[in-house]
């Protein structure tokens, strides 16, 4: 077992330990195009960071009244989206040392993410995170996205770890009312700084307001190592 005992570690992916949301406005506003939708911008886009990319699209296909089913919109946006991710997906700097430091004194570890599996396995591979994180749920897995906590509950049970003994790590407040949903731990590093003043933040356990630039890999394990009984 870990020097760190029972204690488990739970990453959103996007946002989180890698910057793909740039990846997914791309995907998402080439899908709208093939529509006749002009002007979804970035502003827009962040409006949806934390939310599943089914939900996201079930929510545009009925704000813009695009008569199509929800599943040939995801088929189009995953295969936009594999495009683009299989040409770069930036890891944060601080999250890949965060990783690699949990992955050697043996702290296990998921990825518990609302992107598809098969764009979450190309990140994973393309970034080689991979080789540290094995075990992987989409919320495609599972009977609700986020703010439910069926993801990391999920996430859980497959590397067997209880609830109570999981730290989650999240740039979203869905993603932040799902850990606390779950019984969880949670540290917040949100990807848009500016959201750090909505109260679901406020419930975090470690709040990182200023996101990823404060964001520090040796503190964040020093504060993991402080919850060791």
């Amino acid at each position: 077992m870990s020097e760190f005992g029972a204690l488990s570690v739970i990453f959103d992916l996007d946002g989180t330990l890698v910057d793909s949301e740039p990846n997914y406005y791309e995907a998402g506003r080439r899908l709208l195009a093939q529509y006749g939708v002009t002007g979804f911008g970035w502003e827009r886009h962040t409006d949806f960071i934390g939310i599943s990319t089914r939900e996201t699209l079930e929510t545009l296909r009925e704000e813009y009244g695009i008569d199509v089913p929800v599943a040939e919109l995801l088929a189009g946006k995953n295969r936009h989206y594999l495009e683009l991710a299989r040409t770069g997906t930036e890891v944060f700097p601080q999250m890949r040392a965060f990783v690699e430091l949990l992955h050697s004194d043996g702290v296990a570890m998921a990825v518990a993410s609302g992107s598809s599996r098969a764009a979450i396995d190309a990140v994973l591979d393309g970034t080689g995170l991979g080789a540290f994180i094995p075990t992987v749920v989409s919320a495609d897995e599972v009977p609700r996205g986020k703010p439910a906590p069926d993801v990391f509950l999920e996430a859980a049970r497959r590397i067997g770890a209880a609830p109570a003994d999981c730290v989650v790590l999240e740039d979203a407040a869905p993603g932040v009312a799902a850990a606390r949903a779950a019984g969880m731990r949670c540290v917040a590093v949100p990807y848009v700084a500016a959201t750090a003043v909505d109260p679901v933040f406020a419930s975090a356990d470690l709040l990182y307001a200023g996101g990823q630039r404060d964001f520090r890999a040796r503190a964040a394990y020093d504060w993991l190592r402080s919850l060791k009984p």
